[in-house]
């Protein structure tokens, strides 16, 4: 009897020593859901519930903007030519490129000097002598030459002194009208200070004579009055 009351509490004594034993540190596990945590040797779980026939959906959205600024590309302006050497035309060209658009264009400018001169070559050369000054005096500068010179340009088939009096008369028609009219005021004006300037000196002369006058006929007179009585 007393053996099998020795062998039971020897028994019990290792199963309180086998379950008592204490677990170091300490697990916890997160789910979606649900909460389990294990401390001390025990374990308390804590669980969500949802409704049934619900769900729960995350969405992650990234959205990244990229403002790259680059260098444009150049608006290239056309090329124009002339297609022969007897042609007095000039291509001109342009382009503007900004960070939106680009433009460019181009087009022929007539030259009209190398016209009048062509002109004036061909009539020349048929004899048209006159006829070729002519043509050139419409450039201001051939006018301005050739007034310069004593040579009036031809006006209405006259020549000479008879060009010179019509181009006085009708001095409008110049192709250098507007020097010509700004030079007629520059000389107005001239002439007023010089003839302001001639005036000037002659009063000054003037006033210079009649003191002298009048000293000379002071001086007679105290001569006068100091001779004897």
């Amino acid at each position: 009897m007393n053996h099998y009351v020795t062998g039971a509490l020897i028994i019990l004594i290792c199963l309180l020593s086998f379950c008592g034993q204490a677990n170091a540190g300490s697990t916890q596990t997160n789910t979606s859901g649900s909460n389990t945590a294990i401390e001390g040797g025990y374990t308390s779980e804590t669980t969500t519930t949802y409704q049934s026939g619900s769900e729960s959906t995350s969405t992650t959205t990234n959205t990244t903007n990229s403002n790259i600024k680059s260098s444009p590309p150049s608006a290239a302006a056309p090329s124009y030519n002339s297609m022969t050497q007897d042609v007095c035309a000039v291509g001109v060209s342009a382009g503007v490129q900004t960070f939106g658009i680009g433009l460019s264009g181009g087009k022929h400018v007539i030259d009209k000097n190398c016209e009048r001169l062509k002109l004036a070559r061909i009539l020349d050369q048929f004899g048209m002598k006159v006829a070729a000054v002519a043509i050139l005096c419409q450039d201001e500068r051939v006018f301005e030459s050739m007034i310069q010179a004593g040579t009036p340009c031809p006006i209405d088939g006259r020549i000479g002194k008879e060009a010179e009096k019509l181009w006085a008369k009708y001095d409008h028609e110049r192709p250098d009208y507007d020097v010509y009219v700004e030079r007629m005021k520059k000389r107005e004006k001239k002439n007023k200070e010089i003839e302001l300037q001639i005036q000037k000196e002659f009063d000054e002369a003037e006033a210079a004579a009649k003191a002298q006058e009048l000293a000379e006929w002071n001086k007679k007179k105290l001569k006068d009055w100091k001779g004897p009585r």
